[in-house]
């Protein structure tokens, strides 16, 4: 199974899926809206995502009505909304290991107790 960031689509190919002129392509490759892969020889090679990613840039521009350098902001402020999910995901990773970790390091004749509780300790006589 290919992966969906696998640059496999020619230019031609990756046109005709995304409904547009690979001139188009072309275009937007050069206003860093869609960087395809490279083959060896230098040829833009699109994957599965840079095709979803064309054809909603066709549909920001066509349906939507917004030009080439809102769409590019819209796509930067994904990106990022993306990197902050995954680094939000690795801090709740993070703190559930060192909660783990604590509790693991507890003494066995030391219980948490919430900040609202009230305890009183007698002495056993």
């Amino acid at each position: 199974m290919i992966e969906d960031d696998t640059p496999v689509f020619v230019i031609s190919v990756a046109a005709e899926l995304s409904g547009m002129h690979p001139q188009t392509l072309r275009q937007y490759d050069r206003l860093g809206l869609v960087t395809p892969g490279r083959s060896g020889g230098g040829g833009r090679r699109y994957s599965a995502r840079d095709v979803a990613l064309l054809r909603e840039v066709q549909r920001l521009s066509q349906e939507e009505g917004v030009n080439l350098a809102g769409i590019k902001r819209i796509i930067e402020l994904e990106h990022e909304v993306e990197a902050l999910q995954t680094r939000v995901q690795e801090l709740n990773e993070e703190l559930a290991r060192t909660e783990a970790s604590v509790l693991a390091s507890l003494r066995r004749d030391l219980v948490p107790v919430p900040k609202s509780s009230l305890v009183v300790w007698r002495p056993e006589r």
